[in-house]
């Protein structure tokens, strides 16, 4: 048959043309392993047919679905200082930053827009967890100093959608001043009576679930995702206990009191929307 590959083979593919098939036409669940058509996932707002487990949703595919007739202004983040430490693990900082920003297109692991939901003005700043695990540094710091303050300045309610490893280790303690720089900046936001709302994904984990993803008004949250600080798997070492099962999913933490509704993706708009009506029906 070597005659065949080498020859015939060939002379065929020349006829009639070999069709290039993209290798992005499929995604493999990754609860059920069943294999998604993308356009149908994107269709159905990256949620699988089969099982119904929210997958990682893109972040402004995510903005659009949740703002009015998915229009927004993204708001101008102020740049900060690339590699303060001078750090190093596997690679060098800045080409880490460099590869996170090839692959999201973002400055950083943080998006924050201006829109409208259900007619009222609202300041969403949303996490991509793309961008190193969207981890918190000082860029994210200043996406939502940025987004809590033109929120108290233009009186609108404020939201924050996180996905995050937790804090980012290459900026080291500047990283952790983040987290009360993000309490301080929410803090203008209620103290100007205006509503705090925080929808919970997967996952909301380390210093970012120790700040700003727990002072919200409501908590709202997407099915499965896991909310917590540390992995389960190291509480379960230190402690040397069996963990609940479903431990740190958003429906256990709903039921123990840490989330307020656990809310399907397709739904989240109209349930944001009913909760901004009450929330804002006497603010002047």
């Amino acid at each position: 048959m070597k005659w065949f590959t080498d020859y015939v083979r060939p002379k065929l593919d020349a006829l009639v043309g070999k069709k290039e098939v993209p290798d992005n036409l499929w995604v493999k669940c990754s609860s059920c392993e069943q294999m998604l058509f993308n356009k149908d996932l994107e269709a159905n707002l990256y949620v699988c047919r089969h099982c119904d487990h929210h997958l990682k949703f893109p972040v402004r595919v995510r903005l659009a679905d949740m703002f009015d007739d998915g229009e927004f202004n993204e708001l101008t983040i102020p740049k900060v200082q690339m590699d303060p430490l001078k750090f190093k693990d596997s690679k060098k900082y800045p080409d880490r930053l460099k590869a996170a920003r090839q692959k999201t297109g973002n400055d950083d692991a943080i998006v924050v827009a201006e829109g409208h939901i259900g007619g009222h003005l609202v300041v969403i700043a949303a996490f991509d967890f793309d961008f190193i695990g969207g981890s918190m540094g000082m860029a994210v710091g200043e996406g939502l100093v940025t987004g809590a303050e033109h929120a108290a300045r233009k009186k609108a309610a404020f939201i924050t959608i996180p996905a995050s490893g937790g804090a980012r280790m290459q900026e080291g303690i500047l990283s952790l001043m983040q987290m009360p720089r993000s309490i301080f900046a929410i803090e203008q936001v209620k103290d100007a009576g205006l509503p705090y709302l925080v929808l919970l994904t997967h996952p909301t984990t380390g210093g970012v679930s120790a700040c700003l993803a727990m002072i919200g008004d409501v908590h709202l949250a997407e099915p499965g995702a896991v909310i917590g600080f540390t992995g389960a798997r190291v509480i379960q070492e230190t402690i040397r206990t069996t963990l609940p099962e479903g431990f740190q999913s958003a429906e256990f933490q709903q039921k123990h009191g840490m989330v307020d509704l656990v809310v399907h993706r397709k739904d989240v708009r109209e349930k944001v929307t009913t909760i901004l009506d009450t929330l804002l029906a006497n603010f002047h």
